[in-house]
C-alpha cells in the first residue's frame, strides 16, 4: 500500500512518514499540490491529509473517501495530539478498516429521507427546523437521527458533519449557511 501525505505541516509529515516506514513498512510520498498526486493513484493508495485540504479539493478527495485520512481532533479523524503508541494503533485500526471497507463493500444504505435528514444536521440544522424543513414531525427526526447514527455508528453532531462532507451529502458551500 503507498500513501500520500497532502499535509503543509512539516512535522506532521515527517512524524507520519516515520511511524507509517518503521511500524507499517509502506512507500510513502510527500505531496504540496494536488496536481501531484495524479500520477499515484490506484486502488491501495492511502491518502493522509489535513482538514483544509480536503475541503479545498472535493472533487479530488470524494471519489477517493474511503481511501482518504482526515487528520484533526475531531470523530472520524486521525488524531496526531496523543502519545507515539497512541498514535501507531490509530493508525493500525484505520489501516484495517480501509482494507476491510475496500473488500466489504459500500457504507450502509441510508434511505433518501435518512440522508435528507442527515444534509440538514450536517447544514447546522435543529431538530424543530428539520421536521419544518422537510414538512415531518419532530418526532419523525427524532427517528431518522437514531436510524443514521445506528447504521454509521456516529453519535456525534459533528461527526455526522464529516461523514456528510467525505461522502458527497453535502458540500463545504452548505456549511456555511
Amino acid at each position: 500500500m503507498n500513501v500520500v501525505l497532502f499535509i503543509d505541516d512539516v512535522a506532521r509529515r515527517i512524524g507520519l512518514r516515520y511511524l507509517l516506514c518503521e511500524y507499517f513498512d509502506m512507500e510513502v510520498t510527500f505531496v504540496s499540490d494536488v496536481g501531484d498526486m495524479e500520477g499515484t493513484d490506484d486502488s491501495s493508495t492511502l491518502y493522509i491529509t489535513a482538514p483544509d485540504k480536503f475541503c479545498g479539493y472535493p472533487d479530488f478527495f470524494i471519489p477517493r473517501r474511503g481511501r482518504t485520512l482526515v487528520v484533526g481532533g475531531g470523530e472520524g479523524m486521525l488524531d496526531l495530539c496523543q502519545s507515539e503508541t497512541d498514535v501507531v494503533e490509530q493508525l493500525r485500526a484505520r489501516i484495517e478498516l480501509h482494507r476491510t471497507k475496500s473488500q466489504a463493500g459500500p457504507m450502509p444504505d441510508l434511505s433518501q429521507r435518512e440522508v435528507d435528514v442527515l444534509r440538514l444536521v450536517a447544514m447546522g440544522y435543529i431538530n424543530k427546523e428539520i421536521a419544518d424543513r422537510l414538512d415531518i414531525s419532530f418526532n419523525t427526526v427524532l427517528s431518522h437521527r437514531k436510524n443514521i447514527t445506528a447504521k454509521l455508528g456516529i453519535k456525534s453532531v459533528s461527526g455526522l458533519g464529516v461523514y456528510a462532507l467525505m461522502n458527497g451529502i453535502v458540500a463545504e458551500s452548505d456549511l456555511n449557511r
